[in-house]
């Protein structure tokens, strides 16, 4: 894997204004802001793209960008796919609504989980965080750490259960394919349930219907904080700081496997270019402004700012990556596009 790059984005000299400010100075494609503005969640509440969302929601609110609310709506299906085909094929130019995306989407759209799209049919808009992919327990669990799982694991692979968010191949079960292999045992001999988002299998896992979940760090803390979960390891380079300074990370237990989630968001293809830039530059305004940071600090998140092309050669070289690193796992064929 390679190592995660935080990357940040200087202020442009730029004076933003809120969005139904009627000062904007006009031009034959003036755009001064969103009239209904929108992000999707493509999951059911309570997961990294609700977590993504509610971050745009409250980073434009509380730095002065957005005076009208942002309304979160929530678009489950195929972890992703419905809410891609929506904005690709029936929501083209929609210039009120931004999208959430994960280091998942990539993953997803590597693989052509997302249909005949690619990542070249949307706009990448923003990267605004990072996390790291974990796993944890129930609190009351016997498992009391990796050790002690891997130790489960080769003892009985299909005794231990894992959910997730997302189908196999997805990338909380990537995250535990990696782990496993590790250690010696067939991934295809583990028991993994897919649900739809993490916020559903973090609930399976304190219902006690599972043994691990599998899900980014930011998602599970929450209820390690409030001591409903145990976590077991998670997949950053090294320890990270503030409350998760805790959390072994695999590598630290003697296991090579990282796996970086990075958070951002996306908007139609047919968006105009007035409408995107000034939704970049909001992004920009926002990700440079200390209030969002301490926004980002609360929801578990490490430094991560990247927009517009810079963001869209990222996501084409990381899903370059992906597609490489799935067909090692048997699941693309490495030649596809």
């Amino acid at each position: 894997m390679n190592k995660l790059s935080y990357l940040a984005l200087g202020l442009s000299a730029l004076t933003l204004t809120a969005c139904n400010n009627a000062n904007e100075t006009a031009s034959a494609d003036e755009f001064s802001g969103p009239s209904r503005p929108e992000c999707i969640a493509p999951a059911k509440p309570g997961g990294g793209f609700d977590l993504t969302c509610k971050l745009a929601q409250a980073g434009l609110r509380d730095t002065g960008i957005l005076t009208d609310p942002m309304r979160v709506t929530y678009m489950p299906g195929g972890v992703g796919a419905v809410a891609y085909n929506k904005i690709v094929a029936n929501d083209r130019s929609n210039e009120d609504a931004i999208v959430a995306f994960s280091t998942g989407s990539i993953l997803n759209l590597s693989q052509g989980k997302f249909g005949k799209f690619t990542e070249k049919d949307v706009k990448w808009l923003a990267g605004v965080g990072t996390d790291y992919g974990a796993i944890a327990v129930n609190a009351e669990s016997p498992i009391k750490d990796l050790a002690g799982l891997v130790a489960e694991l080769k003892s009985n692979p299909k005794a231990v259960s894992f959910a997730a968010g997302g189908s196999v191949g997805g990338q909380d079960w990537m995250q535990t394919a990696i782990l496993a292999k590790a250690v010696g045992v067939s991934p295809s001999d583990m028991t993994y349930v897919a649900m739809e988002g993490g916020g559903e299998a973090i609930t399976a896992v304190m219902g006690n219907h599972v043994t691990v979940v599998s899900a980014g760090i930011a998602e599970i803390m929450p209820q390690a904080t409030a001591g409903k979960l145990r976590v077991l390891a998670v997949f950053a380079d090294e320890r990270l700081g503030g409350s998760m300074a805790d959390v072994p990370t695999a590598v630290e237990q003697g296991y090579d496997v990282t796996w970086p989630v990075v958070r951002g968001y996306y908007m139609g293809p047919d968006v105009s270019p007035a409408a995107y830039d000034w939704w970049k530059a909001s992004f920009d305004k926002m990700l440079a402004d200390p209030k969002f940071a301490e926004l980002r600090e609360q929801q578990e998140l490490l430094p991560f700012s990247m927009t517009g092309e810079e963001l869209e050669a990222y996501v084409y070289k990381r899903t370059g990556e992906l597609r490489e690193l799935s067909a090692e796992y048997g699941l693309v064929d490495a030649a596809a596009k």
